[in-house]
């Protein structure tokens, strides 16, 4: 995605603004989900990753229900697979996730 894109990716929150701004592209150009359904896990994955660097160890992946979400150290779970599949829709910002997990 990265290369065929030039999306910028180097695990900042303004490398989240892209990526939220990517999937509006093609939610707005009206791709069918299941032509970007692993390319919005990948963002979801990327996102968790952006949120569990951020908190420089404080947070980390937890494999639970066949899905993959990130704990944080208050102990809230975020899953960031589903909020780009709600950006996807319309609802969600991987950004946003980012700022909200990552407040203190």
């Amino acid at each position: 995605m990265r290369e065929g894109a030039r999306l910028r990716l180097d695990y900042s929150t303004q490398s989240l603004w892209r990526a939220d701004r990517m999937i509006e592209e093609l939610r707005r150009e009206q791709t069918p989900y299941a032509a970007v359904e692993s390319v919005l896990r990948g963002f979801g994955a990327y996102a968790g990753e952006v949120i569990v660097r951020r908190t420089e160890g404080a947070a980390e992946w937890l494999e639970a229900g066949g899905g993959h979400w990130v704990r944080t150290a208050d102990g809230r779970l975020w899953d960031p697979v589903d909020e780009a599949r709600r950006c996807f829709a319309g609802h969600g910002s991987l950004r946003l996730l980012c700022r909200d997990a990552t407040a203190n």
